[in-house]
Parts: structure tokens; sequence; C-alpha cells
């Protein structure tokens, strides 16, 4: 039996490891994940160990140097190139004040990302920098061909989510970091939205932010920073203090030395509890392969929209001919004549966990965002909730 049946198709199993699976069903990953059992564990062992010890010890720092090689194995990178930073926006933040721009330089970013990833660019413009945001036909359908219709000369990064967190448009990586790549121009990655769902590479990208509450299955505030080796002289630490700035017996020195690696954007003390949880979430995804849980997810997207467009439902801002590789776990859904916001409270109360969300024009939808350990029968019971406001709506 595969790591994946061992936990999805045996309910005792699936409930102990998954403890929101007995009490709820939960379908808000793309907001904040609830904790799996190792998780959880893992960090009442440093509670434990911490309040016997410093919180400091040998243990905790070889789970520390063990997630950054967890990391770095999903990213397809180096552990050095591994900061462990949350949230999201503090990496995102680094790039944006480490970055040596010049007055009249330009940034491509995308109006309707997740605003985490848009304020830090917009706010360059205090420094003389544009941004310039892309215009998708569809909502977050960010393709290489539109990326390329918006550079030119002063082009310096293009800062992009690897998924819009409402459409589920999943960019594709790759091939626009190439694009880039060919050009010399910076590729920067929202990738909170995609890592520890599907495979994820760095091939192509400078620098990488997420923090690991969504798909990572891991604590608020832990997160992911991935900074190329190669870029690491070009971008600044904007933060600096006695962990990322060498200081000899804790004596600060004249001139300012940073230490090798992405440690060198890391300026105080580590979030220890959280990255020690997110590690343990990590060698769960990995113990069962990103392949499959990304097949597992879009099993599970197929299987929910087949059920609700019969009703009238759809996915935002997605056509039904949509290459899958651009599917992600993400799927909002909209009706038109249904009331929202009903829908919604009909859910909640049949303890179905969703997120009811909205766009810039004030249209709201069911954000749909299952995890690998849900199951067609969780599924049936929001399906029906759906089934019973059409047919009485």
């Amino acid at each position: 039996m595969s790591a994946l049946s061992s936990l999805i198709e045996n309910e005792e199993v699936r409930c102990r490891e998954f403890p929101v699976a007995a009490s709820q069903v939960f379908f808000a990953h793309a907001a904040v994940a609830p904790l799996p059992r190792v998780a959880v564990q893992a960090m009442q062992e440093f509670l434990e160990r911490g309040s016997q010890d410093s919180q400091e010890n040998e243990w905790v720092w070889t789970k520390v140097r063990a997630a950054r090689e967890a990391v770095a194995g999903l990213l397809g990178g180096e552990a050095t190139e591994i900061a462990l930073l949350g949230p999201t926006s503090l990496g995102l933040n680094l790039v944006a004040h480490g970055l040596p721009w010049q007055d009249g330089d330009e940034v491509v970013y995308y109006r309707d990302d997740y605003p985490a990833n848009v304020y830090p660019w917009t706010a360059l413009s205090t420094r003389g920098v544009q941004a310039v945001s892309l215009e998708p036909e569809r909502p977050g359908k960010i393709t290489w061909e539109l990326v390329a219709s918006a550079l030119s000369a002063r082009t310096k990064l293009v800062a992009l989510a690897s998924c819009s967190f409402l459409s589920g448009y999943r960019i594709d990586v790759d091939e626009i970091g190439k694009g880039l790549q060919e050009r010399g121009i910076l590729f920067c990655v929202d990738g909170i939205q995609t890592l520890g769902a599907f495979p994820l590479s760095v091939k192509y990208v400078d620098f990488l932010s997420a923090d690991s509450h969504k798909w990572l299955l891991g604590p608020v505030g832990a997160g992911v920073f991935y900074v190329k080796k190669s870029r690491h002289e070009l971008l600044a630490p904007a933060m600096l203090g006695a962990w990322n700035v060498v200081a000899p017996h804790y004596v600060a020195q004249n001139e300012i030395r940073f230490h090798d690696g992405a440690r060198k954007y890391e300026p105080g003390s580590l979030n220890l509890p959280g990255i020690v949880g997110m590690g343990a979430s990590m060698e769960l995804l990995g113990s069962i392969g990103m392949e499959v849980i990304g097949e597992r997810i879009l099993e599970l997207r197929r299987f929910l929209l087949d059920r609700v467009r019969p009703w009238g439902y759809h996915a935002y801002g997605e056509p039904d001919d949509q290459a899958s590789a651009a599917h992600s776990g993400i799927v909002s859904l909209t009706h038109p004549d249904r009331n929202i916001r009903t829908l919604a409270r009909n859910l909640r109360a049949a303890n179905v966990v969703i997120s009811l969300r909205r766009n810039r024009a004030g249209q709201e939808f069911l954000r749909f965002s299952p995890h690998f350990y849900n199951t067609h029968e969780e599924l049936e019971r929001a399906i029906e909730v759906l089934a019973a406001q059409s047919s009485t709506a």
C-alpha cells in the first residue's frame, strides 16, 4: 500500500494523523491550514526540551539543518540558499528593499495578486521605481507571452505569485523564469499557494518566499526565503543583527561582514518552534511525494467541479478547456443567481470550512482548497449543501 493510500483509505488513521478531519470538513488550505499530528508532536517535543534546557540546543539545531535541507529538496536548490524566514511578506520585502534600484527602473507585477505581493512593489515609487501591472485576459492567467509584452529596457524585476489566490491559475514558473533569465531580468516568486501542493522548481527563479501555514501544513509565521547563490552579492540584507552579521563573542565589530549563505538574511533569533513544526510537516509531504500529492489534489478538484457544474456553478476565471498544467488546488465557485453568502453560511452550518472571497469588482466566491488527505466523502458533504440550495432557491 502506498503512503498516500495508507493515510486516506483508513478513516481511523486519517483522523489520527489529521485531527481536524475528526471534527470538521476542512477545505480552506489556501487560507490557514490546520496542523497535522506530526507537526504538533514535533513542536510539543521542542516545548518539553525547551522547558528543561535552553531553547537553543543541539537537538533543535539538528532540526533546523534538516528543515533547510528539506526545503532545498522541495525546491531543487541548495541548503545554503535557504533562509528560514516567514511570513511571505517578509521575504518579498527583503527583495524590494535589498536590490540596488535606480531611478526609472521598472518592476512588473500583477495588481490582483494577494496584497502581500503587491504593496512591496508599488511602494517602490518613493524610490523612483515604476510598477507595471500585468492585465491578463482572464483573472490570474499570466503566461510568458503576457509577461514578455510588458517588458522594457528598464525592467529590473518581475514579481509574480506561482498561483492566483482567487482564480487558482498556476503559472508556468519554469517557462517564465527561463525567458526572463535569457533577458537578464530578475524573477521573484510568491510560492505560498503551490509549495507543498505541487512540484515547484527554482531552476530559473532568483528569489522565492513562502510561509508554511497553507499547503506546507506548517505553523503560522514559519517560512521559507530562497535566494539563488549567484544573487547573494546582489541582494543586500535589509535587516542587520547579531545572527547575520559576524560578531565574535557577541562583540560588535567596526566592519560589517555577513555570514555565508542565506543566513545573511536572518538578522536575529529564528522562529525555532515554528521551524521544527514546519520541518515535520515537510517530512510528511516528502514521504508521500510532491508528484503524488499534486495528482491527488487535481483529482479532488475534478471530482468537485464535475459534480457541481451541472447545477450552474463554475470556477472563476477558468475556461473548461484550460490545460491541466495550469490547474491548482484552488477552486473559487460562483453561480449566476445563487446567494453566495447564504451558501457559505449553509456550508459552515454543515461543518464544512471553505473561504468566502471577493474580487476587485465585489463579486463573491466560495473558495474551495482541499489537500491530499481530504476525501470524496467529505466533498460529497459540501456538494449536498450546494445541491440543496440549488433545488430550493
